[in-house]
């Protein structure tokens, strides 16, 4: 049994404040900032909001209480998968044009605390329902599983945020736990990158909002490491603001690339660009 500090990311204290910081954010909102567009493609506030209260209802439905309902595609194929997925939020959205703000208001209160309670009662060290395969794990334990979550909680609540010109999550409290569990896809985005052991890859998030990852080649993977004596074969640095954006894909890399700064290989860094931290 692993002990409590010894868990690489442990979000399960964050989940109940960030979904407090949502219902004030949504309760606030005007009738016409319900329709506002989002970088989340054709979904609007309105949309945005519904995705996140879907997400509570599958947690509490399937991880919960075990209930599919709709039983994912027999192949494993990752992109069989997410148009699985989309699929499913396509229809979620559909259906919930019907209900009214105050609605969605009232759901996301009952429940955003239903999912942090159970998230927190978690063993961080039990196999989770769902593996994190954009990491490019088939089985993952549960801190890992919750880091996602999170992940998804916060950037789309950050859609909304971002829409309507409202900050509260851009903080370190929120985003360095978001941002770290984003880079743990970076190994697997360079999986088939063939380079000489030893190659560094460092990757600088710049602003108030600060953070470096060092990607390494050992002999045969790509590892995430804390320190190493190697000098950087590229250096890649992307504003805080910019990231997040970027690593789901709300930004795509050609548009990105007049605001990053890629100093030595140019390819190297150009694939840090390609990290893609959720299932789309």
């Amino acid at each position: 049994m692993h002990s409590p500090e010894h868990i690489p990311i442990d979000v399960r204290h964050l989940f109940k404040s960030l979904d407090e910081m949502l219902v004030e954010l949504i309760e606030s909102l005007t009738d016409e900032e319900w329709d506002l567009p989002t970088v989340a493609g054709r979904w609007t506030v309105k949309d945005v909001t519904s995705h996140l209260l879907d997400g509570n209802l599958r947690a509490l439905s399937i991880q919960r209480d075990g209930y599919y309902g709709e039983n994912p595609p027999k192949s494993k194929h990752y992109h069989h998968l997410v148009n699985w997925l989309n699929s499913l939020n396509d229809n979620w959205i559909d259906a919930t044009k019907r209900i009214s703000p105050r609605i969605l208001v009232y759901l996301h209160k009952v429940t955003g605390n239903l999912v942090s309670e159970y998230y927190a009662s978690l063993d961080p060290w039990e196999k989770a329902v769902f593996s994190v395969d954009w990491a490019g794990e088939t089985t993952s334990y549960n801190w890992m599983h919750l880091a996602r979550e999170y992940t998804e909680k916060w950037h789309h609540q950050q859609q909304i945020r971002d829409a309507v010109g409202q900050g509260g999550i851009l903080t370190p409290q929120f985003f360095d736990p978001f941002i770290s569990t984003f880079f743990l896809a970076l190994p697997h985005t360079f999986r088939d990158v063939k380079s000489p052991r030893g190659t560094l890859v460092k990757t600088k998030i710049t602003g108030e909002l600060a953070g470096e990852w060092l990607l390494l080649k050992e002999k045969s993977q790509w590892v995430l490491v804390a320190e190493t004596k190697e000098n950087p074969t590229a250096i890649v640095e992307i504003p805080a603001d910019l990231s997040w954006k970027l690593f789901s894909k709300s930004v795509r890399p050609d548009e990105a690339k007049s605001l990053v700064r890629i100093t030595g290989d140019q390819t190297l860094g150009g694939k840090v660009l390609e990290m893609v931290s959720v299932m789309a």
